[in-house]
Protein backbone atom coordinates (compact mmCIF):
# COMPACT_ATOMS: atom_id res chain seq x y z
CA UNK A 1 0.00 0.00 0.00
CA UNK A 2 1.23 3.46 -0.75
CA UNK A 3 2.00 5.70 2.21
CA UNK A 4 -0.52 8.41 3.14
CA UNK A 5 -0.06 11.72 1.42
CA UNK A 6 0.86 14.72 3.54
CA UNK A 7 -2.65 16.20 3.47
CA UNK A 8 -4.32 12.85 4.21
CA UNK A 9 -1.85 12.19 7.01
CA UNK A 10 -2.60 15.61 8.56
CA UNK A 11 -6.33 14.98 8.33
CA UNK A 12 -5.93 11.58 9.95
CA UNK A 13 -3.84 13.01 12.81
CA UNK A 14 -6.36 15.82 13.34
CA UNK A 15 -9.22 13.31 13.44
CA UNK A 16 -7.32 11.12 15.91
CA UNK A 17 -6.59 14.11 18.14
CA UNK A 18 -10.21 15.26 17.97
CA UNK A 19 -11.45 11.76 18.82
CA UNK A 20 -9.00 11.57 21.72
CA UNK A 21 -9.99 15.01 22.99
CA UNK A 22 -13.68 14.18 22.70
CA UNK A 23 -13.12 11.00 24.66
CA UNK A 24 -11.31 12.88 27.40
CA UNK A 25 -14.05 15.53 27.56
CA UNK A 26 -16.74 12.86 27.77
CA UNK A 27 -14.78 11.08 30.51
CA UNK A 28 -14.35 14.37 32.39
CA UNK A 29 -18.07 15.08 32.12
CA UNK A 30 -18.89 11.63 33.44
CA UNK A 31 -16.44 12.09 36.29
CA UNK A 32 -17.92 15.51 37.10
CA UNK A 33 -21.48 14.14 37.07
CA UNK A 34 -20.42 11.25 39.30
CA UNK A 35 -18.77 13.67 41.74
CA UNK A 36 -21.90 15.86 41.91
CA UNK A 37 -24.11 12.81 42.39
CA UNK A 38 -21.86 11.59 45.21
CA UNK A 39 -21.92 14.99 46.89
CA UNK A 40 -25.72 15.23 46.67
CA UNK A 41 -26.08 11.75 48.21
CA UNK A 42 -23.72 12.68 51.03
CA UNK A 43 -25.58 15.91 51.78
CA UNK A 44 -28.91 14.12 51.65
CA UNK A 45 -27.75 11.46 54.11
CA UNK A 46 -26.41 14.10 56.48
CA UNK A 47 -29.35 16.50 56.34
CA UNK A 48 -32.29 14.11 56.00
CA UNK A 49 -32.25 13.23 59.71
CA UNK A 50 -33.40 16.77 60.55
CA UNK A 51 -36.16 16.90 57.88
CA UNK A 52 -39.63 15.90 59.04
CA UNK A 53 -43.07 15.16 57.69
CA UNK A 54 -45.78 17.37 59.19
CA UNK A 55 -49.42 16.34 59.58
CA UNK A 56 -52.15 18.75 60.64
CA UNK A 57 -55.84 19.54 60.30
CA UNK A 58 -57.30 22.82 59.11
CA UNK A 59 -60.95 23.84 58.81
CA UNK A 60 -61.34 21.98 55.54
CA UNK A 61 -59.24 18.83 55.63
CA UNK A 62 -56.02 17.18 56.70
CA UNK A 63 -52.83 18.84 55.50
CA UNK A 64 -49.42 17.34 54.95
CA UNK A 65 -46.09 19.03 54.35
CA UNK A 66 -42.42 19.20 55.18
CA UNK A 67 -40.41 20.94 57.87
CA UNK A 68 -36.94 20.85 59.40
CA UNK A 69 -35.34 21.32 62.80
CA UNK A 70 -33.14 24.34 63.39
CA UNK A 71 -32.08 23.70 66.98
CA UNK A 72 -31.62 20.61 69.19
CA UNK A 73 -34.62 21.50 71.38
CA UNK A 74 -37.18 20.67 68.70
CA UNK A 75 -37.81 24.05 67.04
CA UNK A 76 -38.68 23.61 63.37
CA UNK A 77 -39.46 25.77 60.36
CA UNK A 78 -42.09 25.11 57.74
CA UNK A 79 -44.17 27.04 55.19
CA UNK A 80 -47.19 29.08 56.26
CA UNK A 81 -49.37 26.95 53.96
CA UNK A 82 -48.43 23.95 56.12
CA UNK A 83 -48.19 25.31 59.65
CA UNK A 84 -49.95 28.66 59.49
CA UNK A 85 -53.67 27.98 59.73
CA UNK A 86 -53.88 24.32 60.74
CA UNK A 87 -53.83 22.68 64.18
CA UNK A 88 -53.53 19.31 65.87
CA UNK A 89 -49.99 18.93 64.50
CA UNK A 90 -47.93 15.78 64.55
CA UNK A 91 -44.36 15.56 63.31
CA UNK A 92 -42.90 12.36 61.93
CA UNK A 93 -39.16 11.67 62.19
CA UNK A 94 -36.93 8.82 63.23
CA UNK A 95 -39.70 6.35 62.53
CA UNK A 96 -42.03 7.84 65.16
CA UNK A 97 -44.71 10.52 65.41
CA UNK A 98 -44.62 13.31 67.97
CA UNK A 99 -47.17 16.00 68.88
CA UNK A 100 -46.15 19.53 67.89
CA UNK A 101 -47.48 22.99 68.71
CA UNK A 102 -47.38 26.22 66.77
CA UNK A 103 -45.12 28.94 68.14
CA UNK A 104 -45.70 31.59 65.50
CA UNK A 105 -47.23 31.83 62.01
CA UNK A 106 -46.24 34.78 59.83
CA UNK A 107 -48.19 35.38 56.66
CA UNK A 108 -45.82 38.12 55.43
CA UNK A 109 -42.82 35.81 55.21
CA UNK A 110 -44.90 32.76 54.32
CA UNK A 111 -43.35 30.78 57.18
CA UNK A 112 -44.40 29.15 60.44
CA UNK A 113 -42.49 27.87 63.44
CA UNK A 114 -43.53 24.71 65.30
CA UNK A 115 -42.11 23.05 68.40
CA UNK A 116 -41.63 19.43 69.46
CA UNK A 117 -40.70 18.71 73.08
CA UNK A 118 -37.87 16.36 72.20
CA UNK A 119 -34.12 16.46 71.69
CA UNK A 120 -33.68 16.58 67.92
CA UNK A 121 -31.08 16.86 65.17
CA UNK A 122 -30.78 20.30 63.57
CA UNK A 123 -29.62 21.79 60.29
CA UNK A 124 -26.95 24.53 60.27
CA UNK A 125 -28.05 27.98 59.10
CA UNK A 126 -26.29 29.49 56.07
CA UNK A 127 -26.47 32.84 54.28
CA UNK A 128 -28.64 33.32 51.21
CA UNK A 129 -26.65 36.46 50.40
CA UNK A 130 -23.70 34.25 49.43
CA UNK A 131 -25.69 32.63 46.63
CA UNK A 132 -25.28 33.72 43.03
CA UNK A 133 -27.12 32.98 39.80
CA UNK A 134 -26.56 29.32 38.88
CA UNK A 135 -25.41 28.40 42.42
CA UNK A 136 -26.26 24.70 42.91
CA UNK A 137 -28.76 23.93 45.69
CA UNK A 138 -30.56 20.92 47.14
CA UNK A 139 -33.99 20.60 48.73
CA UNK A 140 -35.27 17.68 50.78
CA UNK A 141 -39.00 17.09 51.09
CA UNK A 142 -41.89 14.64 51.25
CA UNK A 143 -43.63 14.73 47.85
CA UNK A 144 -47.20 13.39 47.85
CA UNK A 145 -47.22 10.21 49.99
CA UNK A 146 -43.65 9.28 49.08
CA UNK A 147 -40.60 9.03 51.38
CA UNK A 148 -38.00 11.74 51.87
CA UNK A 149 -36.69 12.82 48.48
CA UNK A 150 -33.77 15.03 47.40
CA UNK A 151 -34.10 17.60 44.61
CA UNK A 152 -31.09 19.11 42.87
CA UNK A 153 -31.26 22.42 41.05
CA UNK A 154 -29.80 25.88 40.77
CA UNK A 155 -30.61 29.46 41.69
CA UNK A 156 -32.39 31.04 38.73
CA UNK A 157 -33.19 34.45 40.15
CA UNK A 158 -33.61 36.76 43.12
CA UNK A 159 -37.12 38.07 42.57
CA UNK A 160 -39.07 40.91 44.16
CA UNK A 161 -42.28 40.07 42.34
CA UNK A 162 -44.03 37.44 40.25
CA UNK A 163 -46.60 38.23 37.55
CA UNK A 164 -46.86 41.80 38.81
CA UNK A 165 -47.38 40.84 42.43
CA UNK A 166 -44.77 41.94 44.95
CA UNK A 167 -43.27 39.67 47.58
CA UNK A 168 -42.72 41.02 51.08
CA UNK A 169 -39.02 40.26 50.71
CA UNK A 170 -36.76 39.02 47.91
CA UNK A 171 -37.49 35.38 47.06
CA UNK A 172 -35.09 32.82 45.65
CA UNK A 173 -36.31 31.37 42.36
CA UNK A 174 -35.01 27.81 42.04
CA UNK A 175 -34.90 25.70 38.91
CA UNK A 176 -35.93 22.50 40.67
CA UNK A 177 -39.21 20.57 40.40
CA UNK A 178 -41.63 20.53 43.34
CA UNK A 179 -44.74 18.58 44.22
CA UNK A 180 -47.50 18.81 46.79
CA UNK A 181 -46.16 17.91 50.21
CA UNK A 182 -42.82 19.64 49.69
CA UNK A 183 -43.89 23.06 50.98
CA UNK A 184 -41.69 23.82 53.98
CA UNK A 185 -38.72 21.84 52.69
CA UNK A 186 -35.25 23.22 53.43
CA UNK A 187 -33.16 24.62 50.59
CA UNK A 188 -29.50 23.77 51.17
CA UNK A 189 -26.27 25.07 49.71
CA UNK A 190 -23.53 22.62 48.81
CA UNK A 191 -22.09 22.88 52.34
CA UNK A 192 -25.31 21.47 53.76
CA UNK A 193 -26.43 24.78 55.26
CA UNK A 194 -30.04 26.02 55.03
CA UNK A 195 -30.32 29.07 52.79
CA UNK A 196 -34.08 29.08 52.23
CA UNK A 197 -37.49 27.49 52.80
CA UNK A 198 -39.59 26.24 49.87
CA UNK A 199 -42.89 28.14 49.99
CA UNK A 200 -44.47 27.88 46.53
CA UNK A 201 -44.40 26.22 43.16
CA UNK A 202 -44.02 27.99 39.84
CA UNK A 203 -44.74 27.06 36.23
CA UNK A 204 -46.65 23.82 36.78
CA UNK A 205 -44.27 23.12 39.66
CA UNK A 206 -41.28 22.69 37.36
CA UNK A 207 -39.61 25.40 39.45
CA UNK A 208 -40.23 26.88 42.89
CA UNK A 209 -39.77 29.85 45.17
CA UNK A 210 -37.96 29.80 48.50
CA UNK A 211 -38.03 32.53 51.12
CA UNK A 212 -34.47 33.36 52.29
CA UNK A 213 -33.57 31.76 55.60
CA UNK A 214 -32.82 35.22 57.01
CA UNK A 215 -36.54 36.04 56.79
CA UNK A 216 -37.46 33.07 58.99
CA UNK A 217 -34.60 33.88 61.36
CA UNK A 218 -35.97 37.42 61.69
CA UNK A 219 -39.35 36.02 62.70
CA UNK A 220 -37.74 33.62 65.19
CA UNK A 221 -35.71 36.48 66.68
CA UNK A 222 -38.91 38.51 67.11
CA UNK A 223 -40.58 35.56 68.81
CA UNK A 224 -37.68 35.04 71.22
CA UNK A 225 -37.70 38.74 72.12
CA UNK A 226 -41.41 39.52 72.14
CA UNK A 227 -43.38 36.27 71.84
CA UNK A 228 -44.69 37.27 68.39
CA UNK A 229 -43.62 38.55 64.98
CA UNK A 230 -43.24 42.34 65.11
CA UNK A 231 -43.12 43.91 61.68
CA UNK A 232 -42.09 47.52 62.05
CA UNK A 233 -43.36 50.70 60.40
CA UNK A 234 -41.71 54.09 60.06
CA UNK A 235 -44.28 55.95 57.98
CA UNK A 236 -42.52 56.57 54.68
CA UNK A 237 -45.59 55.89 52.59
CA UNK A 238 -44.30 56.40 49.08
CA UNK A 239 -40.94 56.19 47.29
CA UNK A 240 -40.57 57.03 43.59
CA UNK A 241 -37.72 57.02 41.08
CA UNK A 242 -35.60 60.19 41.26
CA UNK A 243 -34.79 61.97 38.01
CA UNK A 244 -31.12 61.07 38.42
CA UNK A 245 -28.95 58.88 40.61
CA UNK A 246 -27.57 60.29 43.83
CA UNK A 247 -24.71 58.28 45.35
CA UNK A 248 -25.95 55.22 43.45
CA UNK A 249 -29.62 55.53 44.46
CA UNK A 250 -32.77 56.68 42.64
CA UNK A 251 -35.16 55.98 45.54
CA UNK A 252 -36.66 59.34 46.45
CA UNK A 253 -39.11 59.80 49.32
CA UNK A 254 -42.31 61.34 47.96
CA UNK A 255 -44.62 60.99 50.95
CA UNK A 256 -44.09 60.84 54.73
CA UNK A 257 -47.07 60.14 56.97
CA UNK A 258 -47.91 62.96 59.32
CA UNK A 259 -46.66 62.40 62.89
CA UNK A 260 -45.20 59.01 61.89
CA UNK A 261 -41.82 57.86 63.28
CA UNK A 262 -40.02 59.01 60.09
CA UNK A 263 -41.55 62.48 60.29
CA UNK A 264 -40.68 62.83 63.97
CA UNK A 265 -37.09 61.77 63.25
CA UNK A 266 -36.73 64.43 60.54
CA UNK A 267 -37.12 62.61 57.20
CA UNK A 268 -38.67 64.76 54.49
CA UNK A 269 -40.10 64.47 51.00
CA UNK A 270 -37.31 64.75 48.45
CA UNK A 271 -34.78 62.82 50.53
CA UNK A 272 -32.99 60.12 48.50
CA UNK A 273 -32.69 56.87 50.44
CA UNK A 274 -29.24 55.27 50.54
CA UNK A 275 -29.63 52.75 53.36
CA UNK A 276 -32.37 51.45 55.65
CA UNK A 277 -31.06 49.46 58.59
CA UNK A 278 -28.45 47.09 57.15
CA UNK A 279 -29.90 47.16 53.64
CA UNK A 280 -28.48 49.39 50.91
CA UNK A 281 -31.03 51.09 48.65
CA UNK A 282 -30.50 51.75 44.95
CA UNK A 283 -34.06 51.85 43.55
CA UNK A 284 -37.59 52.16 45.00
CA UNK A 285 -38.26 48.42 44.95
CA UNK A 286 -35.35 47.82 47.35
CA UNK A 287 -37.46 49.22 50.16
CA UNK A 288 -39.60 46.07 50.25
CA UNK A 289 -36.68 43.89 51.27
CA UNK A 290 -35.38 46.55 53.66
CA UNK A 291 -38.75 47.12 55.33
CA UNK A 292 -39.30 43.42 55.98
CA UNK A 293 -36.34 43.35 58.37
CA UNK A 294 -37.53 46.31 60.46
CA UNK A 295 -38.74 45.25 63.91
CA UNK A 296 -41.24 47.35 65.83
CA UNK A 297 -39.58 48.91 68.85
CA UNK A 298 -36.11 48.98 67.32
CA UNK A 299 -34.17 52.10 66.41
CA UNK A 300 -33.48 51.95 62.66
CA UNK A 301 -30.64 54.00 61.13
CA UNK A 302 -31.75 55.51 57.81
CA UNK A 303 -29.21 57.26 55.60
CA UNK A 304 -30.37 59.77 52.99
CA UNK A 305 -29.02 62.48 50.73
CA UNK A 306 -30.74 65.86 51.08
CA UNK A 307 -29.48 68.41 48.63
CA UNK A 308 -25.71 68.04 48.77
CA UNK A 309 -25.61 66.59 52.29
CA UNK A 310 -25.58 62.98 53.44
CA UNK A 311 -27.56 62.52 56.67
CA UNK A 312 -28.38 59.59 58.98
CA UNK A 313 -31.54 59.54 61.11
CA UNK A 314 -32.36 57.14 63.95
CA UNK A 315 -36.02 56.22 63.50
CA UNK A 316 -37.93 54.39 66.26
CA UNK A 317 -40.09 51.89 64.41
CA UNK A 318 -43.61 51.13 65.64
CA UNK A 319 -46.19 48.49 64.80
CA UNK A 320 -47.99 49.23 61.55
CA UNK A 321 -51.36 50.88 62.26
CA UNK A 322 -53.03 48.79 59.54
CA UNK A 323 -51.93 45.51 61.12
CA UNK A 324 -49.22 42.92 60.62
CA UNK A 325 -49.71 42.53 56.87
CA UNK A 326 -49.52 46.22 55.92
CA UNK A 327 -46.87 47.84 53.76
CA UNK A 328 -44.13 48.70 56.22
CA UNK A 329 -41.88 51.26 54.66
CA UNK A 330 -42.90 52.46 51.24
CA UNK A 331 -44.88 51.65 48.16
CA UNK A 332 -43.57 52.28 44.61
CA UNK A 333 -46.99 52.58 43.03
CA UNK A 334 -50.05 50.61 44.06
CA UNK A 335 -48.90 47.28 45.50
CA UNK A 336 -51.39 44.58 46.51
CA UNK A 337 -50.90 42.66 49.75
CA UNK A 338 -48.56 39.70 49.78
CA UNK A 339 -49.94 36.24 50.47
CA UNK A 340 -48.16 32.88 50.37
CA UNK A 341 -48.67 30.61 47.40
CA UNK A 342 -49.24 26.90 47.75
CA UNK A 343 -47.39 24.28 45.76
CA UNK A 344 -50.45 23.33 43.76
CA UNK A 345 -50.92 26.83 42.30
CA UNK A 346 -49.33 27.95 39.05
CA UNK A 347 -49.30 31.66 39.85
CA UNK A 348 -50.01 34.08 42.67
CA UNK A 349 -53.71 34.53 43.38
CA UNK A 350 -55.34 37.79 42.37
CA UNK A 351 -55.41 40.54 45.02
Amino acid sequence: MSPLSGSRRSAFVAFALLFSLGGRLLFAQEQSAAAISHQVRELFEQAAKAVVKIHGVDEHSEICGTGFFVDPTGTLYTAYTVGGEAGNFTVEFGGRKYPARQLVADIRSGTAILKVDETTPALPIGKSGELELASPVISIGYPLDLPKTPNFGMIAGFDRKCLGRYFSTIHLRVNAPTQRGEAGAPLLNMKGEVVGIIVSGLGNNSACYAVPIEAAEKIRSDFVRFGEARHGWIGVNDVSPASQQVDGSRAMVTQVAEDAPAARAGLKEGDVLLQVGKKKISDPEDVFDASFYITAGDSVPITVVRGDKKMTFEVQATMHPAGKTGVLLASPGTIPGVLPMSLDEDAPPSP
